[in-house]
């Protein structure tokens, strides 16, 4: 049996909606979840445009999690050394640094941080 064109769209049009609703509660979840972590652990507020906002704080948390498990939960460094590396990454402040590293290895966040420029800890004057 074969459906008709208008069903078939209907049907799709249909999941689509189903899928965005979801996608849109996860998201909203992970906010939720990254700004709660973000006051629990005292990292500044994130700049740029509005728009990269959110989810500069979601890449954060990601990538602060997942380092976290490498090197801590895994590995070999003490509270002493992760606290060191929360410094470091509480100098960065830029969101389009932290959504320029969301796909890295956790392993690799404390060179990332060591490599960030001036404008990655700040950008209420970039020509500082």
């Amino acid at each position: 049996m074969q459906i008709s064109t208008d069903c078939w769209k209907a049907a799709r049009d249909a999941d689509s909606e189903t899928k965005e609703k979801w996608l849109a509660e996860k998201r909203a979840e992970e906010q939720e979840a990254s700004a709660a972590w973000a006051k629990q652990f005292d990292m500044p507020q994130l700049e740029g445009p509005a728009k990269a906002l959110d989810w500069g704080e979601r890449s954060r948390h990601q990538l602060m999690r997942a380092a976290h498990t490498a090197l801590v939960v895994e590995g070999r460094w003490d509270e002493a050394d992760w606290a060191e590396l929360e410094e470091k990454a509480r100098s960065i402040t830029r969101a389009g640094w932290w959504i320029d590293q969301r796909d890295s290895e956790g392993t690799d966040l404390l060179e990332l941080l060591d490599a960030a420029t001036e404008t990655d800890r700040g950008t209420e004057n970039p020509f500082r």
